[in-house]
């Protein structure tokens, strides 16, 4: 089969992490007889940097011209720390988003084995949890307008805006893949309080009855955010709006005892987009500590849902639960001060991947 993917690895930690996804993906494609053809463009901080725009019209054009997009991360603490910035690093990937129409974003929760005794939860709580969020991303607060500040400055305003068509196709995607899992799904939003929380509601309400072999629940956020601490082997795959599952998600990712860990899918209308949920960690960048494995196992998210390769996918992320079994792991989750480097486990991945 061939493939051909973007790659935009952006700023901070990212090149280091997407060059040991690549080793993985190439060695997936050697062993499988796959064409890998892969071209790199510029996103974020950088971007900005080489030409005053986050998210350039030549890097868009790549994406819509690949299968699948693998991407790093972005952010720079320049642009963090200067509130003044007209232009910033984030507008990258929301104009990715809007301009690929990545509506959905994907973020299994599993646990490892090996990480239980990291998470801050009790491991009787965390033991076999294993569900999936599914966030809108092309709506809500982020996108809506009008929003700004006053021309004093001291009033700032923000609209959230949803449409039943967004709310439709977000839901029926949700419906789709709780029916390949274990056909519960849980509907997040604030309908007591919000007007586009009680749209969500009333559509959601209205699909349901075209899937009756599937569980439906919904949930206030404020809820829903304790449940996950409290009780999260009960989700089995969740959707909810743009903001809400911004902060749900990052707050799912804990669970598992390291945000180097959890991968995510960007699906849409153009292309998909893979990626670590870790961020851009600019205190490492340069320093080969950073944990690859999200970006690995993001990589293996590609093989499954961009390609529909499943027995590829399922190759990285045995490699990567045998890497944490051996302890070849970066020092974010390593034991009795033994870890290894960014590109040594990448190596080890690769190597494993090559020798199954």
């Amino acid at each position: 089969m061939k493939l051909n993917i973007a790659v935009l690895a952006g700023d901070g930690i990212g090149p280091e992490i997407i060059a040991e996804a690549l080793k993985s993906v190439q060695a997936v494609c050697t062993k499988f007889n796959h064409e890998l053809t892969y071209k790199e463009a510029l996103v974020g901080a950088c971007a900005i940097d080489a030409t005053g725009n986050p998210y350039p019209e030549e890097t868009h054009s790549l994406c819509m011209q690949s299968d699948a997009v693998l991407f790093g991360a972005i952010g720079s603490p320049f642009y963090d720390n200067n509130p003044s910035a007209k232009v910033r690093p984030e507008q990258g990937l929301l104009a990715m988003r809007k301009k690929l129409g990545l509506f959905a974003n994907i973020r299994p929760v599993t646990t490892f084995p090996s990480l239980l005794h990291k998470s801050p939860l009790r491991s009787e709580l965390i033991e076999g949890a294993d569900f999936m969020c599914i966030r809108e991303l092309t709506g809500g607060m982020y996108f809506g307008r009008p929003q700004g500040r006053s021309e004093d400055g001291d009033t700032a305003y923000d609209t959230c805006v949803y449409t039943r068509e967004e709310i439709d196709r977000i839901v029926r995607l949700a419906y789709g893949y709780a029916q390949k899992r274990r056909k519960k799904l849980t509907v997040v939003d604030k309908a007591n309080v919000l007007a586009t929380s009680r749209l969500w509601r009333q559509v959601s309400q209205e699909i349901s009855a075209e899937f009756p072999d599937v569980e439906t629940e919904y949930m206030f956020v404020d809820n829903a955010a304790m449940r996950l601490i409290q009780w999260p082997k009960s989700f089995d795959v969740m959707v909810t709006e743009n903001m809400f599952g911004d902060i749900l998600t990052d707050e799912a990712s804990v669970i598992t005892g390291s945000l180097g860990m959890l991968p995510s899918a960007s699906v849409g209308i153009h292309t998909s987009v893979f990626e670590p949920i870790h961020g851009s960690y600019p205190q490492a960048a340069g320093k080969n500590i950073a944990n690859p494995l999200a970006t690995i196992l993001s990589a293996a998210l590609m093989f499954e849902y961009a390609f529909d390769l499943k027995e590829e996918g399922k190759l990285i992320r045995e490699a990567v639960a045998a890497s944490m079994d051996a302890g070849v792991v970066t020092e974010d989750i390593s034991e009795k001060g033994k870890a290894y480097s960014t590109s040594a486990v990448g190596d080890w991945v690769a190597s494993y991947i090559k020798n199954k």
